[in-house]
């Protein structure tokens, strides 16, 4: 638990203090949503309640391959990654320390995002914050726990940012379209579909478990 403090702590100081990550994050996918609102006709038919959440999980989806590029960054830069891998403990609570700092910064970012997108697509949000918030925190928990586990491993290759999104992206279908399945049954019925909601939770604790026992032989490599 020390060593998930320490590097939670670690994280959220050092993005605190240089706030690049989430500046980059926050105007990328900003500039999505601004693409969109422009790129797409205008009508209900464009900005209907039903392709709305698809086009805001691309949003999210971008700014989390941004900030997740950069999420080992520092250790390597510092050769701190070496002395992470020689840590005389299990590995898999220094993944939760970086899965966590991840999640954090993600939501942040989500939280304006999602304010910008609403008041851009003509979304009402009101009476349905709390489901929504939680749909949010199950898909960004599902992209942070593949996301910092895939960039463990990335970020030792030579194409680091395109060597992310192809080993990220296949396993975080089952999550996306859960997620966006999910959003779309609440905008439009005001209610979350069961069997999306269910996925999620299954998924996201499958990826959690597995990225936390498989995390000692990412720091190995």
């Amino acid at each position: 638990m020390r060593v998930l403090a320490a590097v939670l702590w670690k994280d959220l100081v050092s993005e605190w203090r240089s706030r690049e990550r989430v500046v980059a994050m926050l105007v990328f996918s900003l500039l999505v949503v601004v693409v969109f609102h422009f790129a797409l006709p205008g009508g209900a038919t464009a900005r209907n309640a039903s392709q709305a959440p698809g086009l805001l999980w691309v949003a999210y989806v971008f700014a989390a391959l941004l900030g997740l590029n950069r999420a080992f960054s520092i250790e390597l830069e510092n050769d701190a990654i070496s002395v992470l891998a020689l840590a005389p403990v299990d590995r898999g609570w220094v993944f939760l320390g970086k899965f966590l700092a991840n999640f954090l910064i993600l939501g942040a970012v989500q939280i304006v995002v999602a304010v910008v997108f609403a008041v851009f697509f003509q979304l009402d949000f009101s009476g349905i914050v709390p489901q929504f918030a939680g749909i949010v925190a199950l898909g960004s928990a599902g992209l942070c726990s593949v996301g910092t586990f895939f960039s463990a491993m990335a970020v030792r290759t030579r194409f680091r940012e395109v060597m992310l999104p192809l080993l990220m992206i296949p396993p975080l279908l089952p999550v996306l379209a859960a997620a966006v399945e999910a959003t779309v049954g609440l905008f439009t019925e005001g209610k979350v579909p069961p069997g999306s909601l269910q996925l999620l939770l299954v998924a996201d604790g499958i990826y959690c478990i597995a990225s936390f026992i498989l995390f000692d032989y990412v720091l190995d490599g």
